[in-house]
């Protein structure tokens, strides 16, 4: 596990870690739309540009696709020079896509000083940490909600795992166990991690600290927690508010750092944190609702 110092200089440069986020930026490769959860507050059926949340995209690319418009965006004299970091976050679950190792291999071999980074929901991570490390992963951000199974069955609706169906408080253990043995390797092996974690009122209020506990002593670098966009199966749970928000936040820094400046990222999000140029450029194709 990287000590202060060293999270300190590794961390130099990334918008979501400790870099600068009003000079720094990073670039979202859509190259992973399947996934192997189905979460209650995810929803994937539409894309508008005005749309800023997860899971969306205006279209799926392939690693061929992807690589050709890092050349593109790196090669602009206005873009490319504040790019840091290549991120993939979606819109499925980066490691149930074979499409994101092919995508950041040909990252690493053409911009070997580009900063690798991925977010995962952590199904998949104990069998693949190790090949993400050789691969020279940077950063790692792993979304959990829950510490206790019975909570978690109240978000996940289903776990598809190794090809078996997984559903309640099964699916749930499964889910949670793979997450913090991946993430406790991810620690030894020194990488950057953040947590991020969906703020649900009435369900997971009480997991924030028991979340933020055991990540910390696992080698987590910084929580970031996240107020729910509710849609889907919870589309009737009311967000939080920006004050319950800061509240919940405040009450956990003491136990690890809190994230303070995100802005729920696209899977296409491209430039500085809060200003992505996909966005920019979609929106005069797609009305305001």
């Amino acid at each position: 596990m990287a000590t202060a110092c060293e999270m300190k200089n590794k961390i130099q440069g990334h918008p979501c870690f400790g870099g600068n986020h009003h000079k720094n930026g990073r670039m979202h490769l859509a190259v992973a739309p399947k996934c192997n959860i189905k979460c209650g507050y995810c929803s994937r059926k539409h894309d508008c540009a005005n749309e800023s949340r997860p899971g969306v995209t205006s279209r799926i690319l392939t690693p061929m696709e992807a690589i050709e418009k890092v050349r593109e965006v790196m090669a602009s004299p206005v873009v490319g020079p504040i790019i840091k970091v290549i991120g993939i976050a979606g819109p499925g679950d980066p490691l149930a896509n074979e499409e994101t190792f092919e995508t950041f291999k040909m990252v690493k071999e053409e911009f070997p000083n580009l900063m690798l980074c991925l977010s995962t929901n952590g199904l998949l991570l104990p069998e693949s940490i190790d090949r993400l490390y050789e691969m020279g992963l940077h950063s790692l951000t792993v979304t959990i909600n829950a510490v206790d199974p019975e909570v978690a069955a109240k978000i996940y609706g289903h776990v598809i795992y190794h090809g078996k169906h997984y559903t309640g408080v099964e699916g749930a253990r499964i889910l949670i166990n793979n997450q913090f043995e991946g993430l406790k390797r991810a620690g030894e092996l020194g990488l950057t991690i953040k947590v991020n974690s969906v703020l649900t009122p009435g369900i997971n209020d009480s997991q924030m600290p028991l979340i933020a506990a055991r990540v910390k002593e696992l080698g987590a670098f910084v929580m970031n927690i996240m107020p729910i966009i509710p849609q889907a199966e919870l589309a009737h749970i009311e967000p939080p508010t920006e004050e319950y928000l800061a509240e919940v936040k405040k009450a956990n820094e003491g136990i690890i750092g809190q994230f303070a400046h995100c802005k729920q990222c696209r899977a296409d999000a491209i430039g500085l944190i809060g200003q992505d140029l996909n966005v920019t450029i979609a929106k005069a194709a797609c009305p305001t609702p």
